[in-house]
């Protein structure tokens, strides 16, 4: 029997080059939701920030770039760690949530798209080649992920692009202690279709939406500093409300994929976590194998939130491909025939997982 698979074949991604560390807040004054400015110094508020959510820098993009720069680059990455010749492509795939923001405005550029962007900049002249945005909040890649999947599944394509882009450093309030949680980034992969003996690539998949008291957990709104009235949106957060969220849900959907699958929680190799708060993560992980009355295995969940902080959707497809491509910690490696887990929670409210063997 013959399976049809869906394979990822080629990744690759963007590590922007403004390293910023905490000790760069420490000299800002931060103001709470009330906008009533908060009492404790810069120095003890980005302490008390990196306990928790276990950053110490994040990386912004020259003012130079753009999001479908990044993404542009991450995409040629990984055409040319797949092999194949950009033409061969069925579809482009690229989730953000911004679109471009130019260095110095807070406007959002989406016309053209930013797939288009990249197509054009990749220089891909077949017209048979479609590329479309899709805005699934931090979940995004590996929702163009599924829905690449499904589209191959169905014999709709045999060779997809999928990229996860964004620069939240436009679009951040920096008297928002929160903005220290965002970062800039891209990454890629090139999904074929692939026929074999055995099942591999994507083997099974979950995706929830949550939206009766939970949609605007992440929204756009005004600076928390009184004293600024422009009328400028940033991006905000209740970041408590995600936090109980998160921990509530993302197992059980995980559990949802995993189940599906039919593969033992034992043959687990690695689980790819969207990178936003390491606290987070890690309480995310032991209820996941809580669920199945086991001990969570060591060096099961690459972290990449210490230096790279959240870059949203890239933040999966670029851990990914750091692990995939040898250049990440010496403990995470990915073997032929391992079994992954990828799963990610963010604006919308949306999570998604979905199970891989490599």
């Amino acid at each position: 029997m013959k399976y049809l698979n869906t394979v990822i074949i080629g990744t690759g991604s963007v590590i922007p080059s403004v390293v910023i560390e905490n000790s760069i807040f420490e000299a800002q004054d931060f103001y709470g939701t009330d906008c009533v400015k908060l009492q404790d110094s810069g120095d003890v508020i980005t302490k008390k920030f990196q306990d928790i959510t276990g950053i110490e820098e994040r990386c912004y993009a020259t003012p130079d770039l753009n999001t479908s720069d990044l993404a542009a680059e991450a995409a040629r990455q990984a055409i040319e760690n797949a092999g194949i010749d950009p033409e061969t492509l069925d579809q482009i795939i690229l989730a953000h949530n911004f679109g471009n923001v130019a260095k110095g405005t807070n406007q959002t550029d989406i016309l053209p798209g930013l797939a288009a962007r990249v197509k054009h900049a990749l220089r891909i002249k077949n017209p048979d080649c479609v590329a479309y945005d899709i805005l699934f909040g931090c979940p995004g890649w590996i929702q163009g992920v599924i829905q690449a999947d499904t589209y191959i599944k169905a014999g709709a394509a045999k060779r997809i692009l999928v990229i996860g882009a964004e620069m939240l450093s436009r679009v951040v309030d920096t008297f928002d202690r929160d903005s220290m949680i965002f970062a800039d980034g891209a990454g890629a992969a090139v999904i074929e279709a692939q026929e074999s003996d055995e099942k591999r690539g994507i083997i099974s998949y979950s995706v929830r939406t949550d939206t009766h008291d939970e949609a605007f957990y992440l929204y756009f709104g005004e600076s928390n500093n009184p004293n600024i009235s422009d009328g400028i949106r940033y991006i905000k957060m209740d970041g408590r409300k995600i936090y109980e969220y998160a921990l509530s849900n993302v197992p059980a959907a995980m559990k949802v994929a995993l189940d599906k699958s039919g593969v033992p929680i034992e043959d687990v190799k690695k689980i790819f976590i969207h990178q936003a708060n390491e606290k987070m993560d890690d309480a995310i992980l032991k209820r996941f194998y809580r669920l199945y009355k086991l001990p969570v295995p060591e060096n099961i969940m690459p972290m990449s939130i210490h230096k790279l902080g959240n870059s949203s959707v890239a933040t999966v497809p670029t851990l990914f491909d750091r692990v995939r491509r040898g250049i990440f910690h010496e403990e995470h490696t990915i073997a032929e025939h391992d079994t992954l887990l990828f799963a990610s929670v963010g604006a919308g409210m949306h999570i998604n997982a979905f199970v891989y063997k490599n």
